[in-house]
């Protein structure tokens, strides 16, 4: 068996019981953090000169029966003055205030020390030096250099005025000139008191300066550092999104291309079929597989323009006259359901862009407002002239809609909301890129329960000269 003991029967340290007292003597809304840390001292001080006066006072009243003398109903005036103040300060301390009651302290003790001095004069109050020199300490180390030296020039003032009554009065052992010099060599002491305390407090908050300037320079650092490590983790994730993204370009242009020669035999069929049907049920059927043949047309090519790897046949052709062709597909993606309407000028809306891409355009947003309305709603398919010149699309639908958070990502490779193995995330990627690198824009206004709104913008087409 082990010597050691257990946990159990381990002694429980004990805690000072002056513990809880100095939390909350230090518990105060002060905000100067030297101030702050000599709030309980001075809480101490005061509630000791708020309160022992009146109990000595008390004990001297009760304990002694004598009279009061003439001299003791001023000093029991003067005391219960002098707590009454004390107290006022240590509840202003309480309440964030440091200065001010501090102040107010050594002002009444300054004015204090003046009037025994104007009636007792210097040779009388000679025991009390030792505490004015407390006094001046209190006077730099809590309020600092002005107040130290406010002080001080009062002390002297104090001590010419003591001076002047005792050499008024006499002195039987000292003459006039004797004790002027004690009052200049009293002087001369507390000038030396008061520059210590004037080096001693400059050194300490001249450190304490330097410690909260690289205290902040420290912080400035770490921000500085946290915010580089961020951006590296950003960089590292695009290089990683663009790796992927390069990888699913290659793969995308091979399965593409296979995929456009058979859609070129099925779309050669389907025409042929067309054209030698009698019958209108089947001339119908070939249309419907001719359809679905262009739309997978549209699909292969948006993974060719997602690859970069096929260039652009930009042309000039009408707008309107696209978007309408586009409508058995549409019609055939959002199925009886979803009520579609569209409207094109009646006049020619030309536009300088690649027609397939266009379709491509319509499609992949009418595939994600028909993800949004899984119950059916209203997709409405707008062209108009913008005012420079331009076109503008518009394509709203009634769905579910989108929060903030994801209407600031949905431009973003591979992102998407749809369950794994149900979209790729490049639809609407895809789309941003095509009407930018043409000189258009995109916009999207989205709310959760609102639908959701496209607006493209196209360029004016700018006819070269003859």
């Amino acid at each position: 068996m082990s010597d050691l003991p257990s946990p159990e029967s381990a002694p429980t340290p004990r805690r000072s019981p002056w513990r809880a007292p100095a939390r909350w003597l230090a518990d105060v809304p002060i905000a100067d953090p030297v101030d702050r840390r000599n709030a309980p001292m001075v809480q101490v001080v005061l509630a000791l000169l708020g309160l022992f006066p009146p109990l000595l006072w008390g004990y001297r009243l009760l304990a002694v029966p004598l009279a009061l003398q003439p001299g003791e109903h001023v000093a029991l005036a003067s005391s219960m003055s002098l707590s009454g103040l004390a107290l006022f300060a240590w509840w202003l301390v309480r309440r964030g205030r440091f200065r001010l009651p501090v102040s107010l302290l050594l002002g009444a003790l300054a004015l204090a020390v003046m009037a025994s001095n104007l009636a007792g004069g210097l040779d009388g109050g000679r025991h009390e030096l030792p505490l004015l020199a407390v006094w001046l300490v209190m006077a730099g180390l809590l309020l600092g250099r002005r107040a130290l030296w406010l002080m001080y020039a009062w002390l002297v003032a104090a001590f010419v005025v003591g001076t002047a009554v005792d050499i008024g009065r006499g002195h039987e052992k000292f003459g006039a000139g004797d004790l002027a010099v004690g009052g200049v060599v009293q002087a001369l002491v507390f000038l030396f008191v008061a520059v210590v305390i004037d080096r001693s407090v400059t050194a300490l908050r001249e450190s304490l300066r330097l410690a909260t300037e690289r205290g902040d320079a420290l912080a400035a650092s770490n921000r500085q550092l946290q915010e580089e490590m961020r951006r590296r983790e950003r960089v590292q994730d695009q290089l990683v999104q663009a790796q992927k993204v390069e990888a699913a370009g290659r793969l995308a242009t091979g399965l593409a291309h296979d995929f456009n020669h058979l859609l070129t035999l099925v779309l050669g069929h389907a025409r042929r079929g067309r054209r030698l049907a009698g019958d209108a049920a089947v001339v119908e059927a070939f249309e419907c597989v001719e359809a679905a043949a262009r739309r997978a047309d549209a699909v292969s090519r948006k993974l060719l323009n997602f690859s970069r790897m096929e260039t652009a046949d930009m042309q000039v052709f009408d707008a309107g006259e696209a978007i309408t062709g586009t409508v058995p597909m549409l019609k055939q993606l959002f199925g009886p359901q979803v009520r579609l309407q569209v409207q094109v000028p009646e006049a020619p809306l030309p536009v300088r862009f690649d027609r397939g891409q266009l379709e491509l355009i319509v499609l992949n947003v009418a595939a994600n407002a028909a993800q949004a309305m899984p119950d059916g709603g209203r997709f409405d398919l707008v062209l108009s002239a913008a005012e420079d010149g331009g076109a503008r699309l518009e394509m709203a639908d009634s769905g579910h809609g989108m929060p903030a958070e994801v209407q600031a990502r949905i431009f973003e490779p591979f992102f998407t909301t749809r369950p794994a193995g149900q979209g790729t995330g490049l639809g609407l990627s895809v789309v941003r890129d095509l009407v930018t690198e043409a000189g258009g824009g995109i916009e999207v206004d989205s709310a959760p329960g609102q639908g959701t709104t496209l607006r493209l913008r196209f360029p004016a087409v700018v006819h070269s000269a003859p």
